[in-house]
């Protein structure tokens, strides 16, 4: 396949997206800041792709996944239908020679997801998975911070992400039924971007763990549901810090809630998701704020401020730059810091110890390497 990619100067990366929901708006928009160009659409019914296509300003629709995926025309597929199916389409995107961004999780089982990384390494592929949390410009300073030693040794974790748009029996979604979200909602749902971010920035993996779950409402919507609401987590890593993880969908008041701090035996660092621009710094003797600025740092973290201090920078702008990042990697570059099918396939492996300590009365449970 003949790819055109703007990191290159050779052309423009054209884009097809299987879904027309939140999240194909999301990646649209970061497609475009990219300079890609949204060639097609797919969804469930050849309808509502045309209504999907005419709101993302898609050239065409196409009428089923399959046709999109070996579309010649396009050259990156953009998977954003239920978990489900994401393993299969991921596979035929593969075989037909594609780059591929896959929303997470990659896959509901972690063989089928060691088969994917494998298979978009054997065919030279970008294949990326969404954790886009690393690319706040402040997870980056975070990251260098304990990578050059001011924390010190790691001791402590307390991290959570908290939200709360599951709180009524009356909430109802797909994601709440294993036949199209998999076994776990709520952990690998946003637990996974909670264990990405923790390893991403420790530098270290997960060692072990003990959960419990819980799951609050039987019915939603009248309908049988048979996936967690909540996840608490204990957690050691390779050097042995010890830590505590607790993520929610029942959260009254929380909307994206994640949290990340690292105590240190020099300093703790603390990144909270809804307040972005913002990294406290705590030492024993004081604390400080320490507020996103271009000019001020680390490199890897500068790269991704695309504004001046003082000028907010979201969620947007953090799918933005892991965008930008794909599309680099696809004209031959080697981002740092780029979530790939190695990572989804790391995600996929620790929702599977979560649920086997959870069905063992939380037992701690070795995470594979």
């Amino acid at each position: 396949m003949t790819t055109d990619v703007t990191a290159t100067g050779l052309g423009t990366i054209r884009a097809g997206i299987l879904g027309g929901g939140f999240m194909a708006r999301v990646h649209r928009t970061a497609a475009r800041d990219a300079g890609g160009e949204l060639r097609a659409v797919a969804t469930r019914s050849a309808s509502s792709g045309r209504r999907a296509a005419d709101e993302l300003g898609a050239a065409r629709a196409e009428t089923d996944a399959i046709a999109l995926i070996t579309a010649a025309d396009i050259d990156v597929v953009h998977i954003c239908t239920p978990n489900a199916t994401h393993a299969e389409f991921a596979l035929h995107a593969l075989e037909s020679g594609k780059h591929v961004i896959c929303e997470k999780p990659l896959a509901i089982r972690a063989s089928d997801a060691r088969r994917l990384a494998d298979l978009a390494a054997s065919r030279g592929r970008v294949a990326a998975v969404p954790f886009v949390y690393r690319y706040h410009p402040m997870v980056r300073e975070a990251r260098a911070r304990v990578a050059q030693g001011d924390v010190g040794e790691l001791l402590t974790l307390d991290c959570s992400y908290l939200q709360d748009w599951m709180l009524l029996d009356t909430d109802d979604d797909w994601r709440v039924r294993s036949a199209s979200g998999g076994a776990s909602r709520a952990f690998a749902d946003i637990g996974s971007h909670l264990c990405d971010l923790i390893e991403f920035v420790a530098g270290q993996r997960i060692r072990s763990l003990s959960a419990r779950t819980r799951r609050v409402f039987e019915e939603r919507g009248g309908r049988a549901v048979d996936t967690e609401d909540i996840v608490a987590v204990l957690i050691e890593t390779e050097s042995g810090a010890l830590g505590t993880l607790l993520v929610s969908q029942m959260a009254a008041g929380r909307k994206n809630a994640l949290t990340l701090e690292l105590h240190g035996t020099r300093q703790t660092l603390r990144f909270e998701q809804e307040r972005p621009e913002e990294l406290w710094i705590g030492t024993r003797d004081d604390s400080r704020l320490l507020l996103r600025d271009p000019a001020t740092a680390t490199p890897d973290s500068a790269r991704l401020q695309r504004v001046p201090s003082g000028h907010p920078m979201g969620y947007q702008d953090a799918f933005n730059g892991f965008m930008a990042d794909v599309y680099a990697a696809i004209g031959g570059a080697q981002p740092e810091g780029l979530p790939t099918f190695e990572d989804g396939f790391r995600s996929a492996v620790l929702t599977e110890a979560v649920l086997a300590s959870a069905a063992a009365d939380g037992r701690w449970t070795e995470v594979a390497a």
